[in-house]
């Protein structure tokens, strides 16, 4: 069977997966690549800005709330069917974020923008679990490279609109000078597209597994689970400092110890919820226990091994990321270039190598197709070490971005289909939300500090230090490369 094959990508199930990886995808860059622009002509400090990357852990918690999204059955939106349902819920909620981010201003009051701004990674996220199993429960593992290489085209082409497309208009509509009314009509624009998202799931056909799914019983443990996150943030945020001294590594460990403590806090009220006879333990146990202890029955010992390379695997990728666009406009360069040739031309050679990676996982198996992906992203962030000791070049921006993107592609769709392999049926949102959720923590939680390691050692070393992240990945590959993968 051909690698060029591409017949499994154009069925209906898979162009049906594009629309809803535009509307996965557009949220994305208005919370990290755009925004991040935004905070620099906002005149907020490096440091501070790639802080905001902790938005993304929206996406690291998800796995929290996958079981409510799995189980929970909503009130008179159910008869779309479960999974549409939630999808038109989270798509309503994601706009609705949106328009409110775009009437804060960063230069004025940063907190108004960042409580919008995890509004929308919080609806995103749950947008994602709903995607995620429905894509998964949609066709067999074997059809999976194509709905995950539609998926991540749709995905790509929504990255180029919010992210290309959202500073073409910033430059259009006049970026010299800040002014707060160019971000508001940005930022609109975006949340009518998000519409697409809607469309998509009015015209998208429910996945014919069945589970079953309860709604009386599900809403008071819906409301401890709010409660809980509630509480995990209020901890986070009013928890003194632990350290006088403010270093790169003492605010890492500072951070980890808020996430532990925060999390013990909300555990506590979750248990005194199920002392109180408002919550049921069962319950608790099925939604969060089960998930876990299946993953482990299945891959026993090497099942530590995989959550490790989960944990590990997009690393350098997220590391290098947050610091890109503000990496490009200190550097030199123009809004205008930063659209065209990353977020744009950039973008579309993320989308090829998306292509190549779920084609290279169907056709020479998804363990070959990991390894290839590991070792072409850590060496394509050598790249912007030589791009940052380099004179401002346009062709060498292409050359780097285009190179970066193919790689970034192809391990994207590796993984992903590596993650869809790895979760049973019985628990799809949940299992694969998990998987998410520890793919996006560790990375994002140094990635908040990026700026500044790089106020530490500069962009050259920067770039070396995150392609030297991705290095452990390679053993651990190494180590699961027996696993099955079967649902």
């Amino acid at each position: 069977m051909s690698l060029l094959n591409i017949k499994p990508l154009l069925n209906k199930k898979a162009m049906g997966m594009a629309l809803f990886g535009f509307s996965a995808g557009l949220p994305l860059l208005l919370i990290f690549s755009t925004l991040s622009v935004w905070l620099v002509k906002a005149g907020v400090e490096r440091s501070t800005i790639t802080l905001f990357s902790w938005a993304g852990f929206a996406y690291s918690f998800k796995f929290l709330w996958s079981p409510i999204v799995d189980h929970c059955r909503l009130p008179f939106l159910y008869k779309m069917g479960h999974r549409k349902s939630w999808l038109f819920l989270s798509q309503l909620m994601i706009i609705l974020s949106i328009i409110l981010t775009s009437y804060t201003d960063p230069s004025q009051n940063l907190i108004y923008t960042a409580i919008a701004v995890v509004l929308i990674a919080f609806s995103s996220a749950t947008q994602d679990i709903v995607i995620d199993a429905f894509r998964i429960e949609s066709d067999s593992i074997k059809k999976q490279g194509a709905l995950s290489s539609m998926y991540l085209a749709g995905y790509r082409i929504a990255m180029i609109v919010s992210g290309a497309g959202s500073l073409w208009l910033a430059s259009y509509f006049g970026v010299d000078t800040y002014d707060t009314n160019t971000w508001k009509k940005v930022y609109q624009m975006m949340a009518c597209l998000m519409l697409v998202g809607i469309f998509a799931t009015y015209i998208s056909k429910e996945p014919s597994i069945i589970k079953k799914r309860k709604t009386s019983s599900q809403i008071s443990f819906f409301l401890a689970l709010v409660v809980s996150v509630v509480i995990f943030f209020l901890i986070y945020n009013f928890l003194p400092s632990f350290f006088h001294k403010k270093t790169i590594v003492l605010n890492s460990i500072e951070g980890l110890l808020k996430i532990i403590i925060s999390f013990s806090g909300s555990l506590l009220i979750l248990f005194l919820f199920s002392k109180t006879k408002l919550i049921s333990l069962n319950r608790a146990r099925i939604a969060y226990i089960d998930p876990i202890r299946d993953f482990f029955d299945r891959y026993k010992k090497i099942a530590l091994f995989i959550l490790m390379l989960i944990g590990l695997y997009r690393i350098a990728d997220i590391v290098m990321g947050v610091m890109a666009n503000v990496f490009y406009l200190e550097k030199g360069y123009q809004i205008e270039e930063i659209a065209t040739y990353s977020k744009f031309f950039g973008l579309f050679a993320t989308i090829a190598g998306g292509f190549l990676g779920g084609l290279y996982s169907m056709h020479k198996g998804v363990i070959q197709s990991l390894l290839v992906g590991a070792v072409i992203a850590a060496l394509s962030n050598v790249l912007f070490a030589w791009l940052a000791i380099s004179d401002i070049s346009i062709l060498f921006l292409i050359s780097v971005i285009t190179l970066d993107n193919i790689a970034s592609g192809f391990a994207g769709a590796s993984f992903v289909v590596y993650l869809s392999s790895l979760t049973s049926v019985k628990f799809t949102a949940t299992q694969y939300a998990l998987f998410s959720s520890i793919m996006l923590f560790f990375p994002k939680l140094i990635a908040g500090y990026a700026g500044g390691i790089v106020d530490l050692i500069g962009y050259p070393f920067f770039f070396i230090f995150t392609a030297v992240l991705g290095l452990p990945v390679l053993f651990l590959i190494y180590l699961i490369k027996d696993t099955s993968l079967s649902k």
